[in-house]
């Protein structure tokens, strides 16, 4: 077997019973419940436009290599009904993954998103339809279908570490991942978040939101404020 051809047809489901609660927050609130530290790069944007905005689902991996789609094809006829298929790409920007027509096919299918550390093509179509795909460029050069690749093994998509079976969240703000063995401890901490955050929204828009902490902070850093110009 070549170095890197490789796929695990079970991925761990532990973090199925979250799905659906992760799925009424925002991806912002549940990140800021993670240290600040689980978003993929701003990059990897959306392409499409769903209807529903929120993409939540768990992650079936795809490493692929640069500008090739061969285990991307195998993933999309692997994945179950609301999935989302995360892809690595080796940081390549040349070749397209995917189009309308791949795109249409994961619709169809069920699944749930997709997310891809590479390029996409035919925005025309991709970008009217009513569905989740985030990708990270766009150019008409398509894909290679040769391998080597992986399936449903540990992947950095977005500089970030993906593991077969976490749950992947995304919203018009971008995608975030939280791994599947703390999910309870972050969901938790999440809805319990979303109630400051809108209570803070609401505050924000009668003009009583409180301020103070920023000269406290401010003071407890040592910065010296000065009275005078430059």
């Amino acid at each position: 077997m070549p170095a890197g051809n490789r796929i695990f047809l079970q991925r761990n489901l532990e973090a199925a019973g979250y799905v659906e609660a992760f799925r009424t927050l925002p991806a912002a609130v549940v990140a800021d419940c993670m240290s600040r530290l689980p978003a993929l790069s701003g990059e990897i944007r959306l392409m499409s436009a769903p209807r529903n905005a929120v993409m939540c689902g768990l992650a079936v991996t795809v490493k692929a290599r640069s500008g090739d789609n061969l285990m991307l094809h195998k993933a999309m006829d692997m994945a179950g009904k609301g999935d989302v298929i995360v892809v690595s790409n080796e940081g390549d920007r040349s070749q397209a993954l995917m189009g309308e027509v791949m795109t249409t096919w994961a619709r169809q299918r069920g699944i749930e998103g997709l997310v891809l550390d590479g390029p996409i093509r035919d925005i025309e179509g991709i970008g009217k339809m009513d569905y989740h795909l985030y990708a990270a460029a766009i150019t008409p050069g398509g894909p290679y279908k040769d391998g080597p690749g992986e399936i449903n093994v540990p992947i950095a998509c977005g500089n970030i570490h993906v593991s077969p079976g976490d749950i992947i969240l995304g919203d018009h703000d971008g995608v975030i991942v939280i791994p599947h063995g703390d999910a309870a401890q972050i969901l938790e901490a999440a809805q319990a978040y979303l109630i400051v955050d809108e209570r803070n929204f609401e505050l924000a828009k009668r003009g009583e939101l409180e301020r103070g902490w920023i000269d406290e902070t401010l003071k407890n850093k040592q910065v010296e404020i000065i009275d005078g110009q430059f």
